[in-house]
């Protein structure tokens, strides 16, 4: 059992879209673990891997009783919508309604490789989009609309955790002739 610690909202990791994952190997059993045994104890519905540091796309999901994870997915979102409270383990103590699809069928992989599908409604499917998100580099707060959004803002500038975790610079050992670091 490895709990990992969650990125909060500021890390560049949960902006930058993940890439697919191409082995389906023990280091990805491992994450896949480690990203469980952390959703669990945080608590909370799902965990992408950007939260946890790791930009690949792999997420997992404690909803109903049920705990699954899903490799590299793609979805299929209902036209039927769903509007409610959300919130995310990356901005902690932030929840406000958002829309989503009310349902979904999610394909994409196993930590073996094999394929899998999952069809979902309601939380489930609101947990596998918001998941899907991080995977894209999108919080759920993007989803807002722009009054809300000015107000999670806020909230955020004014909680204890925000400004915690400062980006690092990387400064380039090569000669960038004035373009970067």
């Amino acid at each position: 059992m490895a709990i990992r610690p969650i990125r909060l909202f500021g890390d560049p990791i949960l902006r930058k879209p993940a890439i697919e994952v191409v082995d389906f190997d023990t280091d990805l059993r491992q994450l896949v673990t480690d990203l469980t045994d952390t959703m669990l104890e945080a608590p909370g519905a799902g965990l992408a891997a950007p939260q946890i540091g790791v930009g690949l796309r792999v997420f997992t999901w404690y909803v109903d009783g049920e705990v699954g994870h899903l490799v590299n997915p793609s979805l299929q979102l209902s036209a039927d919508t769903q509007d409610g409270a959300e919130g995310c383990l990356s901005l902690p103590e932030l929840t406000y309604d958002c829309l989503r699809a009310m349902s979904v069928v999610a394909s994409g992989f196993n930590m073996y490789g094999d394929p899998v599908r999952i069809e979902g409604s309601e939380l489930l499917a609101r947990a596998i989009q918001h998941e899907t998100d991080h995977l894209d580099g999108i919080l759920f707060i993007d989803r807002l609309d722009a009054a809300a959004r000015k107000a999670a803002m806020r909230e955020i500038r004014e909680s204890e955790w925000f400004g915690l975790e400062k980006p690092t610079v990387k400064l380039s050992p090569h000669a960038t002739g004035g373009f970067g670091l």
